[in-house]
């Protein structure tokens, strides 16, 4: 069982969060899903993020993490959970925001519908907007079956996180480019990124929420 005050603790743990609620909500697919909302002195959804998932299994870092200015109060003034915003969202611009094209567009749309997501950009990461290693299966699968790309691996998204990334290795396997996987796996920071995040993966499943 997931305790919401347990992660309610460590983000209020963060130097600049003065209040957090954390709620457990269901998506329109009828999936669970953690959202965490947080007050705040600036904003930094980021280094929040990378916080829980150091001190924190999987499964209990919150998909969504919304800032706002107070919580809505029922009339006892206690925090209102049936009044928290819906944590779908629309980021503010970005100068830059890179204009997206072929795979690129298919693989937005898929990412944005299994992470609750409407603006998701080139340069964003799956699991920088809150993806993980579940949530990285199903984009595999949806990806390789509505992309037709058959020889796209599950390690394949840890390896390319990034949006642009992965298209781009989506380009390379349909276009039959030779060496690829040899070509990645050499890449120090990719290996180094993807042990990271295996690691990350068996950690979560070996522990277990009391």
């Amino acid at each position: 069982r997931i305790e919401l005050g347990e992660i309610e603790a460590q983000i209020t743990g963060n130097t600049n969060v003065r209040d957090a609620v954390v709620v457990a909500r269901e998506t329109a697919m009828g999936d669970a899903e953690l959202a965490a909302y947080v007050i705040c002195d600036g904003f930094d959804e980021a280094g929040l993020r990378a916080n829980l998932a150091a001190h924190l299994p999987e499964v209990m870092v919150p998909r969504h993490i919304i800032a706002l200015e107070h919580f809505p109060l029922t009339p006892n003034k206690k925090i209102d959970r049936n009044a928290l915003p819906d944590p779908e969202r629309v980021r503010p611009p970005s100068e830059t925001t890179k204009a997206m094209q072929g795979a690129s567009v298919d693989i937005a749309r898929i990412w944005s519908r299994i992470l609750g997501i409407r603006d998701v950009r080139a340069t964003d990461s799956f699991f920088d907007l809150g993806g993980h290693s579940l949530l990285a299966v199903q984009a595999h699968r949806e990806i390789k079956s509505e992309l037709d790309v058959p020889t796209l691996g599950i390690t394949d998204i840890f390896r390319f996180p990034t949006l642009d990334g992965l298209a781009g290795h989506i380009d390379q396997l349909r276009g039959g480019a030779s060496g690829t996987e040899e070509t990645s796996e050499e890449d120090p920071t990719i290996r180094s990124e993807t042990m990271s995040r295996r690691k990350a993966m068996r950690a979560a499943r070996g522990r277990r929420v009391g």
